[in-house]
């Protein structure tokens, strides 16, 4: 089967310029561009790669000097920018199976959605020290087990948002869906394909913009960690404006700002965009034509003659399947196979629970080096660290919710809209907070009430984002049926647009709350001009302790954390999604 699949790709590779001469033939008049640039394009990110496979696999050095030039920043970017990509399809890889498995197996539900909200509280410096030095260990003579290390960071700040996501677009398929797939007795791979997966895409494409916002938020400590007298480093954009703002050097931070712009906006127009108009395909409902949204790479590329080639001869080797599909078929396999995934599921969720047990049992015995004067501090600056992430959600939502409803219902704001919203979503906020910092010093605002604001500047994106998608998916002839009964302005948005966001809102809530708890780090201690600012909170213990490589205090103010935010979801966040399962889904 190999051998067949690897001639059928030489066959492709050898008759492609034929197809490619037949199809330009009759255009030779005119000049092929938008083929030279796809060659140039690829071309120039396979010569990217290589230079990046060299950089993982080159021998380990002790420190790595950090280029503050600005001719430095284009090679630094494609490495920030490569790592964010990988860890982006880790966290697509996770996503599908850890809310697939949470949202079809009851049993593995009551363990798999906790563990989820314990994880999403886990801040960054939570994972690193552990994982740094294992996988560092692990690759002594190489480069290999830092850069794992960091894409294995990234994706801890991107993975949970996009994992609720599309646990809670699973939860509520609407019946009728449900009830097509058992009629034409699909298998669960077909669910899955055919129902499943396209039901959740908007969702999932709207929080994984989030999500990869959220893996740069982290960047400067992901790329430049220190831990006790160690300096972990890798060269990369995050590195670059690490040390820019530890000598002071304000035009290399510029240098950086530019930079982490324009590979934003590249990104957003040559991935997001594009995959946003894809997605559109997957609304329940039809959308009209004066509706529709476009992107200019998918118009440019259609207009290729090397990928309408290409598809031809990838076209032209499927054969049709001469076995029996009938649904009696597949329906006389469906219990054997439903029986496997259920043992499948029993094994991994028991080999869950012995690896969560070692976990615990190596915590315990961390966490007895705490005393009890300690653990008194680390709970009162939990508690005050809980009103500053509420403060910041609250504030966030006053803005993210009119303005997501306002660009999710207006395709010509989405389409002005999405690409500023992203940028300024994807823009690591600690790369402002020296800014911020100054203006808070101006104003004589404290940083006790100020990382409040800095914790906003990465928070409030997981409001807009998730109520965008909410308002985007409100099926049309709701939106119809309102006008005729001619249901304006306020009450149009409190009886439709406002309960049909609420789900999606309620994720935003949760989302925003984890990403401000994992903030707090950055917010509660803040390195400024060569100075280090420091407020009472539960964020700075835990950067202190890992700046002094205390573990257990740092083990200690991480449970305290993981235990404040999965008591709060259990007696506020999960009655809210009740409610918007039980009033407000569209499904009901």
């Amino acid at each position: 089967m190999a051998g067949n699949e690897l001639f059928g790709w030489a066959r492709i590779v050898t008759e492609l310029p034929r197809v490619y001469y037949e199809r330009q033939r009759n255009a030779l008049r005119r000049m092929p561009w938008v083929d030279v640039l796809l060659v140039v394009g690829v071309s120039g990110l396979v010569l990217g790669l290589i230079g990046l496979v060299g950089e993982v696999a080159g021998p380990s050095r002790p420190s790595v000097q950090i280029d503050l030039s600005p001719w430095a920043l284009p090679t630094y970017a494609f490495y920030s920018l490569a790592r964010g990509l990988v860890a982006f399809g880790l966290s697509i890889a996770f996503t599908l199976a850890y809310g697939y498995w949470a949202a079809r197996d009851r049993a593995a539900e009551r363990l798999l959605v906790p563990l989820l909200d314990i994880l999403q509280s886990i801040p960054v410096l939570g994972f690193m020290p552990g994982i740094v030095l294992a996988l560092v260990a692990l690759f002594p003579g190489a480069n290999v087990g830092l850069e794992l290390a960091a894409v294995i960071m990234i994706f801890t700040g991107q993975v949970w948002n996009m994992a609720f996501s599309f646990y809670h677009s699973l939860r509520s398929i609407p019946q009728d869906l449900r009830e097509c797939a058992a009629v034409y007795r699909l298998n669960w791979w077909q669910r899955f394909r055919w129902v499943e997966v396209p039901f959740s895409m908007v969702g999932l494409v709207w929080n994984g913009m989030m999500s990869m916002a959220g893996g740069w938020f982290f960047l400067m400590i992901n790329e430049a960690f220190v831990l006790g007298d160690r300096d972990f480093r890798l060269p990369g954009i995050g590195a670059y404006m690490s040390v820019a703002v530890a000598r002071g050097n304000v035009p290399a931070m510029l240098w950086a700002i530019v930079a982490m712009v324009l590979m934003i906006v590249v990104l957003d127009q040559l991935l997001w965009r594009p995959v946003v108009v894809w997605a559109q395909k997957f609304r329940s409902e039809d959308v009209g034509p004066g509706q529709r949204m476009t992107s200019w790479l998918t118009e440019w590329l259609r207009r290729s003659g090397l990928l309408t080639a290409l598809f031809r001869l990838r076209q032209g080797r499927k054969r049709p399947s001469t076995g029996n599909r009938s649904g009696g078929a597949r329906g006389s396999t469906e219990p054997r196979r439903v029986g496997l995934g259920h043992r499948v599921s029993v094994v991994l969720l028991g080999a869950l629970l012995v690896a969560l047990l070692v976990g615990v049992v190596k915590l315990v015995h961390v966490l007895h080096d705490v005393r009890i004067s300690q653990w008194a501090g680390i709970t009162g600056a939990a508690l005050v660290t809980l009103g500053r992430v509420l403060a910041s959600t609250a504030l966030g939502t006053l803005w993210a919710l009119p303005a997501g409803l306002a660009i999710g219902l207006s395709p010509r704001l989405s389409r002005l809209l999405q690409p500023v919203v992203q940028v300024m979503a994807s823009f690591p906020a600690p790369m402002l907070f020296p800014m911020v910092i100054a203006g808070l010093a101006l104003t004589g605002v404290s940083l006790g009430w100020g990382s409040i604001v800095l914790m906003l500047l990465g928070t409030q994106w997981y409001i807009l984002f998730n109520v965008v998608a909410g308002a985007t998916a409100i099926p049309g002839d709701l939106k119809e049926a309102a006008e005729v009964c001619r249901i304006r302005g306020w009450r149009r948005c409190r009886s439709l647009y406002l309960p049909a966001v609420f789900p999606y809102l309620v994720t935003g809530w949760v989302t925003a709350a984890g990403g401000a708890w994992n903030a707090s780090i950055v917010s509660e201690y803040v390195m400024y001009k060569g100075r280090t600012l420091v407020t009472w909170g539960l964020g700075a213990r835990i950067s202190q302790a890992a700046a002094a490589a205390d573990f257990p205090q740092l083990a200690g103010s991480i449970t305290v954390m993981a235990l404040v935010v999965v008591l709060f979801n259990r007696l506020v966040w999960h009655r809210c999604y009740a409610v918007a399962e039980q009033r407000f889904s569209l499904s009901k």
